[in-house]
């Protein structure tokens, strides 16, 4: 008991519908995923039993057994026995188990009545059990166990007021477990929980495929489940890229109304050109981007959601095993395409220490959200300006598939480095059923993400935007010429220092530059190179994208040849897929691998590798005649 009310730990396997109950009892917004690893830390919440007593809730990380090594398991076990520092042992345990599975999930509820504390079973999802043909006897299940059992589901909100009366005060006893004294507990758990499926979860006798069932035969079909899965990539790049263009047009217009509104309102000075072209301008540059980055986190909350995305994780286990993971790390490696820092802390339910530590090293080259301005500003410049359909959506794909099989085969000579592990792990993935997605949960997640892109729009952004405008304003020439205006500032210094060393890589000293303040935040380069190009800003957003693409296609070299060729952007585009360019990222990385070592390595390696890369394009295709 802490702070004066008791304690109760919310214990279950992945797909169980666990955090989703968490939700219902806190109101909390904790994410809900349907594949291990979504939820890695114990998040708290408090509830209140309908007689007004107040309980603190603990959603404890979803696994599959409290006996193995993965830190998840680690942190449940530990959070049930009171191992935790500051945190005391919980009062009460409630398990959930999906109706739908029980001969599986009873085990891991046998092992937490083992722990001691008094548990109550949460039998979840009884509707999706009841229409598969199975009859369940909830008050059966109860005796045999000897602990209070409720049906329920907890997507809809029905057995939640029952749940909250099963706690009732005093708290039912801790259970008597008599398969624990067996010689092998294990296997009389596993007998236990068949023996109690048999009399308690009659199946019906003859057997009708599901629904999942069909829709997994082609979706799971050896050829046909690649064929899905990459038309199913295609077309969310595709409808990233055709639908959020009228979104960014709202974004554009408000822009360019603030931009007038300061015009219309203050003096022509510093002052309002600070207000207009570094913040208003080298922000808004950034957040033009937030309706693609929505798009992107909505689909995949939509894959999770609806349960396709364990069948991702099950297709890709074959390749994923050539290269020394596993499917358990595709998950990891899926969730760094939206953002590095969760895909890294999802890596904790990697069993093994070696496959965890590769995976960490190589989530990085998932190009995240925040590469996608970069992306979404040059590609189109390679494709003559076009900025929609299926070709710039194959081209991106290609960029993504580009990372993703260069961190693969890093993951196979880090992992042959490593060597093998000392114990043998298998990869153990539960398919749940396909399901509706949960509209509530997926608003919520993009909601979140959109907020934490707009948060660092209006903090590490701005105040890099800031610097840059001073940097490029000061100090002050006096020539009237924009362009010796900016050779005279501090950027312009910095550009010529910058020059020598980027320049075999097809840059000159503003793109340098513009890539030195993008190692804080990736997104800060599309703003860098509207500021540092001084290219003109309209209320119209097409036009000043248009802008900023034909200002550069513009520029030349001092002899007269295009600075900007196809050959030049593909070499800044291979620059940014494989430069770890995110200090929050490298932040993460030590505290997950439990050393500074591995983030400084990573980060310096990744570095010189993305220069590397690109000097070489540029070089070869320079050679080449490109």
């Amino acid at each position: 008991m802490e702070d004066g009310f008791e304690t109760v730990a919310l214990t279950g396997n992945p797909n169980a519908g666990k955090t989703t109950l968490f939700n219902a009892l806190t109101g909390s917004t904790a994410k809900v995923g349907n594949y291990a690893g979504v939820t890695v830390e114990v998040k708290v919440g408090h509830t209140f039993t309908p007689q007004g007593r107040k309980l603190e809730v603990a959603d404890l990380p979803g696994c599959y057994s409290l006996e193995g090594g993965s830190p998840d398991q680690q942190v449940a076990r530990q959070a049930l026995l009171g191992e935790i520092e500051g945190k005391a042992r919980p009062d009460l345990a409630i398990c959930v188990v999906d109706a739908s599975n029980l001969e599986r999930h009873l085990i891991l509820a046998m092992e937490v009545m083992e722990t001691g504390i008094p548990v109550i079973l949460a039998l979840n999802m009884v509707d999706l059990a009841e229409k598969s043909g199975l009859r369940l006897d909830p008050q059966k299940i109860s005796e045999e166990l000897g602990i209070p059992v409720v049906a329920m589901q907890a997507n809809t909100g029905k057995g939640i007021v029952e749940l909250k009366q099963a706690i009732r005060h005093p708290l039912p006893p801790a259970a008597d477990c008599p398969w624990a004294k067996e010689d092998e507990p294990a296997e009389a758990r596993r007998k236990t929980a068949y023996g109690i499926c048999e009399i308690a979860a009659r199946r019906p006798t003859t057997h009708s495929g599901t629904l999942s069932d069909r829709l997994d035969a082609f979706f799971l079909h050896p050829v046909l489940g690649w064929v899905f899965l990459i038309g199913i990539m295609l077309a969310v790049f595709w409808s990233i890229f055709s639908w959020s263009g009228i979104p960014m047009g709202w974004i554009e217009s408000a822009q360019g109304w603030l931009e007038g509104l300061v015009e219309n309102s203050m003096a022509e000075g510093d002052l309002r050109d600070l207000i207009t072209g570094g913040i208003i301008g080298g922000v808004g540059s950034v957040i033009i981007f937030l309706p693609q980055i929505l798009m992107l986190f909505f689909f995949i909350g939509l894959l999770e959601s609806s349960g396709y995305m364990a069948r991702a994780a099950y297709i890709m286990d074959g390749l994923m095993s050539k290269v020394g993971l596993s499917g358990k790390a595709f998950l990891p490696l899926l969730s760094s395409f939206a953002c590095a820092i969760p895909g890294i802390m999802a890596t904790r339910t990697i069993d093994s220490a070696k496959e965890r530590i590769v995976t960490i090293f190589v989530a990085p080259w998932m190009s995240c959200a925040a590469r996608l301005p970069v992306y979404l500003l040059l590609v189109p410049m390679l494709l003559g300006g076009s900025e929609a359909g299926f070709t710039q959506a194959l081209v991106m794909t290609g960029i993504y598939v580009l990372g993703t099989l260069t961190a693969f085969i890093a993951a196979r000579i880090l992992r042959g480095r490593l060597g093998p592990d000392e114990t043998v792990h298998h990869f153990i993935l539960e398919l749940p059923p396909y399901r509706t997605p949960q509209w509530g949960y997926i608003f919520r997640h993009v909601f979140d993400r959109g907020w934490a892109f707009v948060r660092k729009a209006g903090t590490v952004i701005l105040g890099l935007m800031i610097l840059l405008w001073a940097a490029q304003t000061y100090p002050k020439s006096d020539s009237e010429d924009p362009g010796e205006q900016l050779n005279h500032s501090i950027v312009g210094r910095i550009s010529n220092v910058i020059e020598p060393v980027v320049k075999p890589m097809g840059f000159d000293g503003r793109t340098g530059t513009a890539i030195l303040t993008s190692f804080a935040a990736r997104e800060v380069f599309v703003g860098s190179m509207a500021q540092l190009f001084q290219v003109e800003e309209s209320e119209d957003e097409d036009e000043t994208v248009s802008n900023i693409r034909s200002t550069l296609a513009k520029e030349t070299w001092p002899d007269g040849r295009p600075m900007f060729t196809p050959l030049t952007v593909i070499s800044l585009l291979i620059f940014y897929i494989y430069a770890l360019q995110c200090l929050p990222t490298s932040a993460v990385v030590a505290r997950e691998a439990g050393s500074w070592k591995w983030a400084v390595g990573q980060f310096f390696f990744m570095t010189f590798f993305a220069a590397g890369a690109s000097l070489v394009v540029y070089q070869v295709g320079s050679m080449l005649g490109f």
